[in-house]
């Protein structure tokens, strides 16, 4: 006899949504992901499609209805609880508008819990259309099936983070000028008996034209920072921010490494 099919498919589309949701509720989608459900993946009566709203987990709903502006849902039950992610947070200093947008996207595919941009004296861009980059975060969310999104903080100066940050949060420093191998560093955030001690743990990138010295000095100043290396040679700005996110989730994160 044949396989029964997966249900539901691997196929069926993913959404996040803004209303919290609940075995037996009906909702209407409509705007750019009523579009996307009808025009693009032109679902039918019938058809699943998986549900996110960030609070509760992951559902399976089904197509009632899709019309030319709406598509009705029922949600019919629970696939996955509310995802845990690693506590760690990217602070990447802006860059251009699609560097930085290649930040946004794969940072929330490796993982992050929260993106804090920052803007230091040399950054290009010192502004960032927030809608566009929610849009950014969570159509790549729904891309690697997270069912948490990342949250996104509004540009802050450097300054002002280096002023608020909490205390029981080390701030990797990606120091061009150099700072402990971060292999090394990110290890002692997993190992304790190794190292200084568990933390809370953010990362701090900077723009294209990299930190100025009185910008580097303040960072090395600030209690929490400990300067990282990432290798022998200068890393663009999106490349920085990725290679350190994924070394850290490889080691310390939720990716199962054992250094």
């Amino acid at each position: 006899m044949p396989a029964t099919p997966a249900w539901p498919p691997k196929s069926a589309p993913r959404l996040f949504v803004e209303t919290a949701l609940a075995e037996g509720q009906v909702l209407s989608v409509d705007g750019q992901q009523g579009h996307y459900l009808a025009k693009v993946m032109r679902v039918s009566p019938g058809d699943a499609v998986i549900l996110c709203d960030d609070v509760t987990g992951e559902w399976l709903a089904t197509v009632d209805e899709a019309g030319k502006r709406a598509v009705s849902l029922t949600v019919s039950e629970k696939l996955r609880e509310r995802e845990a992610v690693p506590d760690f947070w990217l602070c990447p200093a802006l860059l251009k508008k699609d560097r930085f947008d290649m930040v946004l996207e794969k940072a929330t595919e490796l993982g992050v819990a929260a993106i804090h941009p920052v803007v230091t004296r040399r950054c290009v861009a010192d502004k960032l259309n927030p809608d566009r980059a929610c849009t950014i975060v969570t159509e790549a969310a729904e891309q690697c099936a997270r069912t948490a999104l990342p949250a996104l903080e509004a540009p802050q100066k450097l300054d002002a983070l280096l002023r608020d940050w909490p205390e029981d949060r080390l701030l990797f420093f990606a120091d061009e000028e150099g700072g402990t191998p971060a292999a090394e560093a990110f290890t002692f955030t997993k190992y304790p008996e190794r190292g200084e001690g568990a933390h809370k743990a953010a990362i701090l990138t900077g723009p294209e034209g990299g930190f100025d010295d009185a910008e580097r000095e303040a960072i090395r100043a600030h209690p929490q920072a400990r300067p990282i290396s990432l290798g022998p040679r200068i890393l663009r700005g999106e490349t920085a921010a990725l290679a350190a996110v994924a070394l850290w989730m490889g080691l310390a994160g939720d990716w199962g490494g054992d250094a």
